[in-house]
């Protein structure tokens, strides 16, 4: 009965990954698929573009590194309070390391514009010079 426990971890934490991977390719076999019936029927181009546009997941927005910075400084707080108040000085010190990553981060994001406003107001400003 003493084995029983370690077979179950290791097969839960091979077959969490593999179901994972398995939801993922049988979710997007079916809208590749789903794509393949609809532009059958379709005879104008544009609108093929735009259902490709549609069906396409990935952000066209730059990654905002302030907001992301904000996020990792907040949980580098929270791990470094829940180190204080319970676990002790090595949560202390994983808790300054977050937070300073997220200051790295947030301080990337002021340096780097990301927006094509602060990049057209870069540029503006970098001319008048």
């Amino acid at each position: 009965m003493e084995i029983l426990i370690p077979i179950v971890g290791i097969v839960g934490g091979i077959s969490v990954p593999l179901a994972t991977f398995f939801w993922l390719y049988h979710e997007s076999k079916n809208k590749n698929e789903t794509i393949l019936e609809i532009s059958k029927n379709l005879d104008d181009p544009s609108k093929l573009e735009r259902l490709l546009g549609i069906f396409d997941e990935r952000r066209k927005e730059p990654i905002d590194y302030r907001r992301g910075g904000l996020i990792t400084i907040f949980v580098g707080v929270g791990i470094y309070l829940l180190g204080f108040a319970s676990l002790g000085s090595f949560f202390e010190g994983i808790g300054y390391l977050v937070g300073f990553i997220g200051v790295g981060t947030m301080a990337a994001g002021y340096i780097y514009p990301n927006t094509s406003e602060e990049l057209t107001k870069a540029v503006e400003d970098y001319e008048e010079k």
